[in-house]
């Protein structure tokens, strides 16, 4: 038997998805929760084999608990069964540790297979969540920072200007000239495509280039 444990904040689609579980004869419905946290609760309580974990929750959202599921109980799979196709909920729920994710216009004996074929050690992805990840990839391809790699000093030079410090500072600091500096500076600004200093703090910012080399 497959011990499956539903979370989802809706009390009518924890209902249906019971009820049409129940007829399968291969799968068990162990517990239910409304939210993230009971979520966790439940699946050290009953030790389910499978988490059908819906991503927008009260509490403790669906990324959030199955990173901590994941973690403690390595074993307990989950699958994601959800609204949401988009990048911003796809990749963190896949990075969270999420085996598979589903969306909520599934046929019902489409999520039996997919709890079932999760349970063989498969990942699945609902087409339109695999759509918008490689619409992704290809997007961060054309990324100006991929394209064109920074060396390690220059992200060590963007690193400290992302702090906020001046050219004479940031010289102090990696115990380099000013002139060498002012270089290195201009070299970010064209390999990122930026025309300035905040331009460039602020792409280091969101694309996680913040830490430097670490050389």
């Amino acid at each position: 038997m497959i011990r499956v444990l539903i979370a989802d904040d809706h009390h009518v689609v924890r209902r249906g998805l019971q009820f049409f579980l129940k007829t399968q004869k291969d799968i068990e419905v162990v517990g239910e929760a409304k939210n993230g946290v009971e979520a966790v609760q439940l699946v050290e309580q009953l030790k389910p084999d499978i988490v059908l974990m819906d991503l927008v929750m009260p509490e403790m959202d669906g990324i959030e608990a199955t990173k901590k599921i994941k973690a403690q109980w390595p074993e307990v799979q989950v699958l994601m069964l959800t609204s949401f196709s988009d990048k911003d909920h796809v990749l963190p729920a896949i990075e969270a540790g999420a085996a598979g994710y589903q969306l909520k216009d599934i046929e019902p004996d489409d999520l039996v297979n997919s709890i079932r074929q999760v349970m063989r050690g498969e990942s699945i992805m609902h087409p339109a969540a695999t759509t918008k990840l490689e619409e992704t990839l290809k997007e961060e391809e054309n990324l100006p920072h991929i394209k064109n790699p920074l060396t390690p000093r220059e992200k060590d030079v963007l690193a400290e200007l992302t702090k906020g410090k001046s050219n004479r500072e940031i010289a102090a600091s990696l115990y380099v000239t000013e002139k060498t500096v002012k270089t290195h500076i201009s070299n970010i600004f064209a390999k990122l495509e930026v025309q300035d200093r905040t331009q460039a703090a602020l792409y280091a910012v969101k694309h996680g280039l913040t830490e430097g080399s670490g050389k």
